[in-house]
């Protein structure tokens, strides 16, 4: 039987997979018009496997097509354009190997070791046109990985004045050129020393404008579950699946298959055959908890990034809102290192698992800093297996009054919702999570979600800035737990006055049932 993969290349014969074949049918458009350009997607965004698909559909249609990684070659070959070229063309006579071209095995081993400068590969290049028979296609993978290297950019020249001499009929070259990677190489000013300013003008200005989304798509995430319910003889609704996959994922390939690994991996049990509605809630729970690479490298970036982490606080604590600007190279950043995205013409966090674990991750910083009890006092929180949040917020308001009462208004303005989060976090840790509904408004609201078992709670987190905005947020929130077919709910205010009052009201705000508390 086929499985979910989250490692390497997804085969389609031995894993299940999305049916990614329109964003292939775009990119194939892009080779038949001759186009060169740039695949620049974050790691595990469905890069490789995207590649790959595309080379099984252009080989059927009669391509030659040229697939390497430059992950493959070391360092040291880049030192010269002798060793360079060398290698390149081994590689390039490797795949002819492989696929039985013996004609341009022998080619390659008669010229290899008499080119000695970019001119003498250009000509070779040209030859090795001329005597095939069909269009060829050049892939390069992880092509960033030497993109700081004054012999790359030549490379990239060279390749660059081959495409323009043909387009005057005046040489002949490879009919697509595709260059795949994290960083875009139209852009290798990001990967330069300040001193190099002669290499700022890329040699791939050549490349056509990229569009193709590599994120899924309900339908698309359906396609990969209809088909392994129907292999497994499983029992669930694929709809309600694929959306609400979709809803904690906005599509990322990884994210994808993981929770559907791990549903099927480590939450069915036996030979159970039915996939229950909360399966998926307990998937992203676990995924949470999980050591992955992905996940490393999420928060490495954040955390060797200062901006990046400033950023991500105001989306995610702050709740406040950011115009998507590309030219902001913060924004530029993130998306390149796939945490944010342009959501409408706003900046977000690129999806909800992501936000949840950044916002841990932010979380964790405050933790350190703190004193907190709540784990001592965790078995008074719990009412006949029931989370009593009542308790939790008095608590909390004690907790405040004796830890922060003589800290500076900034730092309790900066970090009072993380505070909150970090001293519920060992209350429900094993048996619930928090998980938060950003909702904007003059207040920068920030609803958090939590779950406790079976149970749900929301509390809406919010500055106090007086009695009329006071009312906006229960309206709000009262509107909020409507739509959420909700009848109570909890507010909490950081009133940062110095002669404030810590104490709480019972409301009643649209026949919901609002618990507000003051710290």
């Amino acid at each position: 039987m086929k499985e979910f993969n989250t490692t390497g290349v997804c085969i389609p014969e031995k894993h299940y997979i999305a049916d990614v074949s329109k964003k292939i049918t775009e990119i194939e458009k892009m080779v038949e018009e001759g186009k060169y350009f740039t695949i620049n997607k974050p790691r595990q965004s469905g890069k490789t496997t995207i590649l790959y698909l595309l080379k099984k559909r252009l080989e059927k249609k009669g391509y030659r097509v040229i697939s390497i990684t430059f992950e493959d070659f070391d360092q040291d070959i880049f030192r010269s354009i002798n060793t360079f070229s060398k290698e390149f063309l081994l590689t390039i006579r490797d795949r002819f190997e492989f696929s039985g071209d013996s004609k341009f095995v022998e080619l390659i081993e008669e010229k290899v070791d008499n080119i000695n400068n970019f001119k003498e590969l250009s000509r070779f290049i040209t030859t090795m046109i001329r005597k095939s028979n069909k269009d060829i296609v050049l892939m390069i993978d992880e092509v960033d990985k030497s993109s700081n290297n004054q012999l790359f950019l030549d490379f990239l020249g060279m390749l660059r004045s081959k495409y323009l001499f043909e387009q005057q009929n005046q040489d002949l070259t490879f009919k697509s050129v595709i260059l795949a990677g994290v960083h875009d190489v139209k852009n290798l000013k990001l990967k330069l020393r300040s001193d190099q300013e002669h290499k700022y003008n890329s040699p791939w200005n050549i490349a056509s404008e990229f569009k193709v989304d590599f994120e899924l798509e309900v339908d698309q995430i359906a396609s990969m579950l209809k088909e392994y319910k129907e292999e497994r003889n499983m029992e669930f609704s694929i709809e309600y699946f694929a959306e609400k996959i979709y809803y904690y994922t906005s599509g990322h390939p990884f994210l994808v298959s993981k929770l559907a690994e791990i549903v099927d991996s480590e939450i069915l049990v036996d030979d159970e055959k039915k996939w229950q509605k909360n399966y998926l809630d307990k998937a992203v729970k676990i995924i949470l908890q999980k050591n992955l690479p992905n996940f490393d490298t999420l928060i490495k970036n954040i955390e060797n990034n200062s901006d990046l982490e400033e950023m991500c606080v105001d989306l995610i604590v702050d709740g406040r809102k950011i115009t998507y600007n590309l030219d902001n190279p913060t924004i530029e950043k993130g998306e390149l290192y796939g945490i944010f995205k342009n959501d409408d013409g706003s900046l977000q966090i690129h999806n909800r698992i992501y936000e949840q674990r950044i916002y841990n991750y932010l979380i964790s910083k405050i933790e350190n800093s703190m004193e907190s009890d709540a784990f001592d006092f965790r078995d008074s929180f719990i009412d006949n297996g029931q989370l009593n949040l009542k308790a939790v917020l008095e608590r909390f308001q004690v907790f405040i009054k004796e830890q922060y009462s003589d800290r500076d208004r900034d730092f309790l303005e900066r970090n009072g919702r993380l505070i909150f989060l970090a001293f519920l976090k060992p209350i429900i840790n094993g048996k619930g999570f928090d998980f938060k509904e950003v909702q904007i408004s003059q207040e920068k609201r920030l609803d958090v979600v939590i779950t406790y078992l079976e149970q749900k709670y929301i509390v809406e987190l919010k500055i106090w800035r007086g009695a009329e905005y006071h009312q906006k947020g229960l309206q709000q929130l009262a509107e909020y737990l409507e739509s959420q077919n909700m009848d109570q709910g909890y507010l909490l205010s950081f009133n940062f006055n110095q002669n404030k009052e810590y104490k709480d009201e019972e409301l009643e705000v649209d026949n919901k049932k609002i618990f507000a508390y003051w710290v």
